[in-house]
């Protein structure tokens, strides 16, 4: 097993991870766990207390595994810090394996207290008897034990790092009750929630001060790579970039368990640790379950940096230092990702940024209690945006034939299967390629973002084509162009950012 392959139980030889639980190699973190007979706990790889002997240690594929065999997490290198472990791309002979990780990563997005197997299997198309062999054959659990590991890893994440109550805590993780929680906490980690928080203040001097979430990543981690990717970008009244502080703030609204939440997060880093920090708006803390996915994702902190770089060596070259583990910028809201593409089309990054914040501040929602006026507003939603008149948005400076694709994209959101990520990748750009006004790069782009999809390649767009071209004055044909892509795959969408920065450097320097 190396360190670009997700595990399972069935990889974990332990004469491969111990030397890499010695050496304490990030690049294995959250691929694989530890147990530790002799102390009854669990560790990731890159925990830094003494290694423990090799004969007590046994090695498992997912935290929700170590549990199941009865260990307890870690106070110090707190598993629930891991980044999640990479998926797999789609293949006929790993077709059961491929849906496994499907259903875990709809588990890891589960907000709902009462969701069930039968609406796990509606989801993926399979029956519920099918799906706990597949489940139970690539996690070594059931489905119902992964996600209960989840709940509760996310409750032990509350606890250590917020002063949130702790019937808040067993709300925001997904229990429907604080009894069941309690029940569920003792009996799993033999401690009351309570005496854990004490625990952990006690741990780490350096908690947080009960207003951080921490979130772990594999370095390397090009920040200031992502940061410069989303400065430019940056909405006026929704969001605030400060590369020189490396901080992130912005406003947001989400669903969770059919409540609109709203208010405002900051992001910082801590490169020491290898960690993203996060503070919170009260009003976002209730919906954490349905939020820390998005953030891991918005943030690209489950990427694997080393697996990324050395697949686009051969066609790219050596990264430069600053672009080590360049990070694919997801979004929050795929709703707002989706306007701000449409209106990008055409036009200049700044001429997009600036029409994006004349909707805002026509069509935006103030933010009550917003800390700053840079961050003030929300970004309209589909429901306000379907009942807009066009001639209303084109007095923006907007040209109507794009005001019209943002009325009709409105209109027919909530029936996009985009918009609640399912089908496959070509199923969502032939969707959103039928909607007028949308053409196949501004889909890319709504999937390379909107989903995360990690190899999309914008078709014709201009700076690639130049940085592709062997002659710069002689612009690929799309032929030529989409065969150069392919050098690229499966991670085109990071060879994508790389080639835009490149870009962008040498027209700054020039």
């Amino acid at each position: 097993m190396d360190a670009t392959s997700p595990a399972r139980a069935a990889d974990l030889d332990p004469a491969h991870c111990y030397p890499a639980l010695l050496a304490r190699d990030a690049r294995f973190d959250g691929h694989w766990f530890v147990g530790v007979t002799s102390t009854g706990i669990y560790c990731r790889p890159v925990c830094r207390v003494r290694a423990p002997k090799r004969e007590n240690c046994r090695f498992y594929a997912s935290a929700a595994q170590a549990e199941a065999a009865s260990f307890r997490p870690c106070m110090k290198c707190r598993p629930e810090l891991a980044p999640a472990a990479g998926g797999l791309a789609w293949s006929v002979m790993d077709a059961s394996r491929t849906l496994a990780r499907a259903a875990a990563r709809w588990l890891d997005d589960c907000s709902d207290e009462q969701a069930s197997m039968e609406d796990l299997a509606a989801h993926l198309g399979i029956t519920s008897r099918h799906l706990r062999r597949i489940f139970a054959a690539e996690h070594g659990v059931t489905p119902l034990q992964y996600l209960q590991t989840r709940r509760l890893l996310l409750a032990k994440q509350l606890l250590s790092d917020t002063t949130l109550a702790i019937t808040e805590v067993a709300h925001a993780a997904g229990f429907a009750s604080l009894r069941r929680f309690n029940a569920a906490f003792i009996e799993h980690y033999r401690l009351q929630p309570g005496a854990l928080r004490k625990q952990s203040s006690a741990a780490d001097t350096g908690a947080a001060t009960g207003t951080l979430l921490r979130l772990g990543y594999r370095p390397p981690y090009a920040v200031d790579a992502l940061l410069g990717f989303l400065a430019p970008r940056a909405v006026g009244g929704v969001e605030h970039v400060d590369p020189l502080k490396r901080r992130i703030e912005r406003t947001l609204s989400l669903m969770h368990r059919g409540r609109l939440h709203s208010g405002w997060l900051s992001v910082s880093f801590d490169t020491q640790r290898h960690q993203a920090l996060v503070s919170l708006s009260p009003g976002l803390w209730p919906a954490i379950a349905s939020l820390l996915p998005w953030l891991r994702r918005w943030l690209d902190l489950d990427a694997e940096p080393s697996r990324i770089d050395a697949a686009l060596k051969p066609a790219l070259g050596e990264p430069a230092a600053e672009e080590l583990g360049l990070r694919l910028p997801g979004c929050l809201d795929r709703y707002e990702l989706a306007v701000r593409a449409v209106l990008g089309q055409q036009v200049t990054v700044a001429a997009a940024r600036t029409l994006a914040a004349r909707l805002v501040a026509r069509f935006g929602t103030p933010l009550a209690g917003a800390p700053d006026e840079r961050i003030a507003r929300l970004f309209p939603g589909p429901e306000r945006m379907a009942r807009a008149e066009v001639g209303e948005i084109a007095e923006l400076g907007i040209i109507r034939r794009r005001a019209e694709t943002l009325v009709a994209l409105a209109q027919a959101w909530p029936g996009l299967a985009y918009a609640r990520q399912q089908g496959t990748v070509d199923e969502a750009l032939a969707e959103l390629c039928a909607l007028p006004g949308i053409g196949p790069w501004t889909a890319h782009y709504m999937l390379m973002r909107g989903w995360s999809w990690p190899d999309a390649f914008p078709p014709g767009d201009v700076v690639l084509k130049k940085a592709l071209s062997p002659d710069p004055e002689r612009p690929l044909s799309p032929t030529a162009y989409a065969q150069a892509a392919l050098a690229f795959q499966p991670y085109r969408s990071y060879a994508v950012l790389r080639l835009w920065r490149a870009a962008a450097i040498k027209d700054k320097k020039s």
